[in-house]
């Protein structure tokens, strides 16, 4: 028998990208892992379940990091006055060679996971290492705590220093372990295929992986058109190529199975149909954009033009684990577009970053990111009466104060697939 129960304030969240669906002082009822509905008040058939009585409090979907790199967790904040490349070989490599040592991989995991947990991410993205073992327990930890993720082990054979190089047979045979291992290990912790990029993968090693993501069924994740020195080094890499793109579309790594490209700033015309057409989401994630002088992702194109977008925080090219910080850099990088566009892209509202923070991702991972009849429960709550206020304010005003001027202190409880999680114990013990 499913436990059924109402979760009861203020609830507001998005069933499309153009604007907010709010209920004041109304109901979410959960039956099992799913909404049942929100409703205004509770009828004759509802009246007796159990009540989560919120009073004033602001209900919203937890938010989706559409991507991450647990192991930068460590190098949060440094480094970042280096572009890409540079940044990668001073700081990003250094830190995951550290990763064979197993102990050493847990001390800094606990507390990655925990922080997502503390910041309200209740879904994420998950770039490991190269490291079967480490990131083995990086899933075991995000089981644990309770949160949903999809997790991959890094794929690297080519441009990378000697310690992150893999042999490319053991690279392919040790990313088949992990999917055996975990692809029904866990509900709502998963493994992806992850290439880490066109630069440090072969071709040979692209279009196994590519192959086995089309036999297990298993989705990917990689990174597009992030950086001018990037895109360079791609091009003197494969001076054949039609574009970046399609490197990943010949060998069978965009679209054919749920994929996930971060960045893609730079992307051309050509590259945004492909997306367009294969269905490639697109992992937005201006604060690393800015920290690593990458540029201004054109996601309003991609948004009118159909490509399905999240945000991600990219840690540690961001610097924090944030979504709420994600939403304001997004707006703010938004509103530099439209100028530099001569106001053509034009900026996006709070409602529409929202959206891109919940259901956006969301659909990456199936019906989450709102409270939609059928959808995961998957929630904030937001307690923002610490928050000066000088006049009422709407629930969509409370909602646009507590992205820019809140905090995880306001998040007092979280809930993800039907259930209450409370701070990981991992992290505890």
């Amino acid at each position: 028998m499913q436990e059924i129960y109402a979760v009861k304030g203020n609830i507001i969240y998005t069933k499309t990208i153009s604007e907010y669906t709010i209920c004041e002082n109304g109901y979410v009822v959960v039956l099992g892992k799913k909404v049942k509905g929100v409703y205004e008040k509770l009828d004759e058939e509802l009246s007796n379940i159990k009540v989560l009585d919120y009073g004033d409090a602001i209900i919203i979907p937890g938010f989706v990091d559409l991507h991450v790199h647990a192991p930068q967790f460590a190098n949060i904040g440094l480094g970042l006055d280096k572009e890409l490349m540079p940044w990668l070989e001073a700081y990003t490599f250094p830190e995951e060679g550290k990763y064979n040592d197993v102990n050493y991989a847990k001390e800094v995991y606990s507390h990655f996971v925990r922080d997502l947990w503390k910041c309200g991410t209740t879904r994420a993205s998950v770039f490991g290492t190269i490291h079967k073992e480490a990131t083995k327990l990086l899933m075991d930890l995000f089981a644990e705590a309770g949160l949903g993720a999809y997790v991959g082990k890094v794929n690297m054979n080519r441009n990378s220093p000697d310690y992150l190089t893999e042999d490319t047979q053991a690279s392919i045979t040790d990313t088949l372990e992990m999917l055996n291992e975990y692809k029904n290990k866990y509900e709502l912790v998963k493994p992806i295929i992850t290439p880490r990029f066109v630069p440090s993968c072969t071709i040979e090693l692209l279009k196994s992986l590519g192959d086995l993501a089309k036999q297990t069924i298993t989705p990917v994740q990689s990174h597009l058109s992030e950086n001018l020195g990037e895109i360079s080094f791609v091009k003197d890499l494969h001076p054949d190529a039609r574009n970046y793109a399609n490197i990943y579309d010949e060998a069978g790594l965009f679209g054919d199975v749920p994929t996930i490209m971060a960045h893609c700033v730079l992307v051309n015309e050509e590259e945004i149909e492909l997306m367009v057409r294969k269905r490639v989401f697109v992992a937005h994630s201006p604060n690393s954009n800015c920290n690593l002088s990458s540029g201004i992702a054109p996601i309003r194109r991609l948004v009118t033009r159909g490509v399905p977008v999240g945000l991600g925080s990219d840690v540690s090219g961001g610097h924090n684990l944030s979504m709420m910080s994600v939403i304001v850099s997004s707006a703010q990088v938004s509103n530099i577009k439209w100028i530099e566009s001569n106001r053509v892209d034009k900026p996006f509202t709070t409602a529409e970053l929202f959206y891109l923070a919940t259901k956006g991702g969301g659909k990456f991972f199936g019906e989450v990111g709102s409270f939609e009849s059928g959808y995961e429960f998957d929630a904030l709550i937001i307690d923002d009466s610490n928050l000066p206020t000088f006049r009422p304010l709407s629930i969509e005003e409370r909602l646009q104060k507590f992205i820019y001027t809140g905090d995880d202190r306001n998040i007092i409880d979280r809930f993800v697939a039907g259930k209450k999680i409370t701070e990981p114990n991992c992290y505890l013990r």
